[in-house]
């Protein structure tokens, strides 16, 4: 049974066993190649919840945060950096899923740039508060330059890939898929954000609830968390069984642009955190709040926010907790 199936069949259980949560749901999501991709175009969330569920696409992290703080959307999907930059304005948002760890999903690809030195006075873009804009800002300081030294411009991934095609751009800090048609069209990478996190900036993509919104609904909060926690343990547990040709890579395909043969790198590209992973202390359980509190700090020093004493009260892992019990329970 695919995937699809799988997702399918336990969120119409689901939907079968509790009345709908909410009239609506609102979800703010990002192209990014990742396994709860498959459980967006199956329609899964919308069965486990039974919410009129509407997916709003964004171009990068700031902005998902921008449309949580003004209430438009109820969910959405951010990478560490836009994530620590909305808490350290103490917005009312909650972590609730930790995606994974970035590793070569996002990198700093250039043409006519063969070393570090290089980039000085180049156009390099990324967009900013993002994870890639933090990473370019951490490689920087770990090369010695300063971020005045090079000629950063704010676009989002669209815009990049533009100016890229037109030669406007010497390089840019960016995920996949944008990042792989960069390298496949003439870029090679001076840096990807695996080497960032061993310089001592690693970054992650999450996904945030208003907090407000949470308190009001919060078993439809832990029925978001089930379907995507269920989309990426079936990724984990047969990562060989989403090749080029699969049901999957075709819908993540779909959904981000990325051709479907290109999907299985890409996936690789991160390190996916399962349901299971979610409470333990690697992740909810306590290293999240304290990675959110390092990049603040990282930011703090560069100008771009004020860190706080403390995290915690923006990383939730209560709404995992209550998914694993619902999965142990269905066994």
């Amino acid at each position: 049974m695919s995937l699809r199936s799988l997702l399918l069949a336990s969120a119409f259980a689901a939907a079968a066993a509790v009345p709908a949560f909410a009239e609506d749901l609102r979800i703010g999501w990002q192209q990014i190649v990742e396994p709860s991709r498959v459980a967006q175009a199956s329609g899964a969330y919308e069965k486990a919840t039974g919410a009129n569920v509407t997916w709003n696409l964004f171009g990068g992290g700031a902005d998902v945060v921008a449309a949580i703080a003004s209430g438009s959307i109820d969910i959405g999907y951010v990478g560490s950096a836009p994530l620590t930059a909305a808490a350290s304005q103490e917005l009312p948002i909650e972590t609730i899923y930790i995606v994974g760890n970035i590793a070569d999903a996002e990198a700093l690809a250039v043409k006519g740039v063969s070393k570090p030195e290089d980039l000085k006075g180049k156009k390099i873009a990324t967009p900013f508060v993002s994870t890639a804009h933090y990473s370019l800002l951490a490689a920087l300081e770990h090369w010695g330059i300063k971020p005045s030294e090079v000629n950063l411009l704010n676009l989002r991934p669209q815009e990049i890939a533009a100016a890229w095609e037109r030669g406007d751009i010497d390089g840019a800090y960016i995920w996949d898929p944008v990042l792989n048609q960069i390298k496949t069209t003439g870029g090679t990478v001076l840096a990807d954000s695996a080497d960032v996190a061993k310089w001592g900036a690693p970054t992650f993509d999450a996904w945030i609830v208003r907090k407000d919104f949470a308190t009001a609904h919060p078993d439809l909060v832990t029925a978001f968390v089930k379907v995507t926690g269920e989309a990426t343990d079936a990724y984990l547990a047969h990562p060989e069984a989403w090749g080029p040709e699969s049901e999957e890579a075709k819908e993540i395909a779909k959904l981000t642009g990325a051709p479907a043969a290109d999907v299985p790198a890409l996936l690789k590209g991160y390190t996916f955190a399962g349901l299971k992973d979610q409470t333990s202390e690697a992740y909810l359980g306590g290293d999240t709040a304290k990675a959110i509190k390092a990049t603040a700090g990282f930011l703090e020093q560069q100008g771009a926010a004020k860190a706080l004493a403390d995290y915690s009260a923006y990383v939730n892992p209560a709404y995992a907790a209550e998914a694993q019990k619902s999965v142990t329970a269905a066994k």
